[in-house]
C-alpha cells in the first residue's frame, strides 16, 4: 500500500514539492553561512519525494542552535514551503482518492517550518 501511495504522491505532489525544497537548498548553499539550511532542505526534499513509510522525529541533542536556525529558516524559506504544502493539501483533499495525500501534505507543514533538529526515520 505504501508503494502505491508513494507513486501517486510522486506524480501529484511530491515531485513539485521536492523541486521547491531543492531550489531552496541550492539558494541556501550559495552562501557558506547558510549551508546547514541547504543540507536540511535537501534532506526534506528526499522525504517529500517518498514520504509514506517514513516519519520525522526530533533529533536528540538538538538545542538552542536549532531553535535559532529554525527562526531564520521560517523567515527566509519555511513560510513559502509551508504555504505550498497547505495549498497542495487543500487541492488534493477535494477528491476522495487525494485525501490521504492531502493529509500527508499537512503533516509536512511542520517539518517545512522547522527542519533543523529533526531527522527522518523509517517506520517498521
Amino acid at each position: 500500500m505504501r508503494l502505491i501511495l508513494n507513486v501517486i504522491w510522486l506524480v501529484l505532489a511530491g515531485f513539485w514539492m521536492a523541486v521547491g525544497y531543492a531550489v531552496a537548498g541550492l539558494i541556501c548553499c550559495i552562501l557558506i553561512i547558510t549551508i546547514p539550511w541547504g543540507i536540511a532542505s535537501f534532506r526534506i526534499a528526499n522525504y517529500a519525494l517518498w514520504p509514506f513509510g517514513r516519519e520525522v522525529v526530533d533529533k536528540p541533542g538538538a538545542g538552542t542552535g536549532s531553535l535559532l536556525g529554525n527562526v531564520i529558516w521560517i523567515i527566509v524559506a519555511g513560510i513559502w514551503l509551508a504555504i505550498g504544502h497547505i495549498v497542495t493539501g487543500i487541492a488534493l483533499c477535494i477528491t476522495v482518492i487525494g485525501i490521504p495525500l492531502g493529509v500527508a501534505n499537512f503533516k509536512l507543514v511542520k517539518v517545512s517550518l522547522v527542519p533543523l533538529g529533526k531527522e527522518i526515520v523509517e517506520v517498521p
